[in-house]
């Protein structure tokens, strides 16, 4: 297969994922919108079903339809992870541009401030935002924006310092254009692919931290739809042999994370001619 078909045929798959990607995160979250509380009420007498082709998902011991919990929880999981992903995207942008032009001081103070953040265990360090602001979607949201930028922040930052030093931002500096018409006209529209391709690669981990939180207590509240919350009271009826309550939504939030993995690995090697070449 020659270089031309195989980078054709990349941009077809990465088109695929995206589509799809699209189209299943649109189908999750307008269900998990319409689905009322009424059709998540309790109902003793379907209680504890196995998966069937009325309750593909089973039932909970509530007897409640466990397909439509798990999109009620995963329409959830997508706003509090999409949110988290802008606000955590954002800051990358900033601090890695900052970082890369605005002198050594700054360069080192940023560095400085990812360092400590990356040292502090991820887990830990969102427990005790998530705490600190209440726990709940807000702890959760504010907890992953403070600490899910730092990697971005370094890509943007190598990709900004390799741009500062190319021909046409020097010319734009010996005619003197300022720092802000550089980076809006010649560094951000380059480092574009890396930051959107950072955004999709974050995403998916937004929502398994947003999941573990809740699940260790520090997230959204018992009462609140989460994957997270039912996979926390799932551990009380497993050894009773009610595989599917755990199951069913875990498994859920794996393909939604794989698919998005996929998505960025995708992304990532139709923009750079060596991944897309292996």
């Amino acid at each position: 297969m020659n270089s031309n078909t195989r980078g054709y045929s990349m941009r077809q798959k990465t088109l695929f994922y995206i589509g799809f990607c699209i189209l299943l995160l649109l189908t999750i979250l307008f269900s998990g919108n319409l689905i009322t509380d009424g059709a998540l009420r309790v109902n003793f007498i379907d209680k504890n079903l196995q998966p069937s082709f009325n309750h593909i998902f089973g039932t909970d011991w509530f007897g409640r339809d466990m397909f439509l919990r798990t999109l009620k929880g995963l329409s959830l999981s997508i706003i509090i992870g999409a949110l988290s992903t802008i606000g955590s995207g954002l800051i990358a942008i900033m601090m890695g541009t900052a970082a890369a032009i605005g002198g050594k001081r700054i360069d080192f103070i940023i560095n400085w401030l990812i360092d400590v953040v990356m040292g502090v265990p991820m887990l830990i360090f969102l427990i005790l935002i998530s705490f600190s602001f209440g726990k709940g979607p807000q702890g959760i949201i504010i907890g992953m924006i403070l600490t899910h930028w730092t990697y971005l922040a370094r890509v943007i930052r190598a990709e900004v310092l390799q741009m500062k030093f190319s021909q046409y931002v020097i010319a734009s500096r010996s005619v003197g254009k300022s720092n802000g018409y550089i980076v809006r006209h010649h560094i951000l529209p380059h480092v574009y692919p890396q930051f959107l391709v950072g955004l999709i690669l974050m995403f998916p981990h937004t929502i398994l931290h947003e999941a573990s939180l809740t699940f260790l207590g520090f997230g959204l509240s018992p009462h609140q739809p989460g994957i997270g919350v039912i996979l926390s009271e799932s551990l009380n009826y497993l050894s009773t042999g009610q595989w599917w309550i755990a199951l069913m939504p875990g498994l859920s939030l794996l393909v939604i994370v794989r698919l998005f993995d996929l998505l960025g690995e995708s992304i990532q090697a139709l923009y750079n001619p060596y991944k897309a070449h292996e």
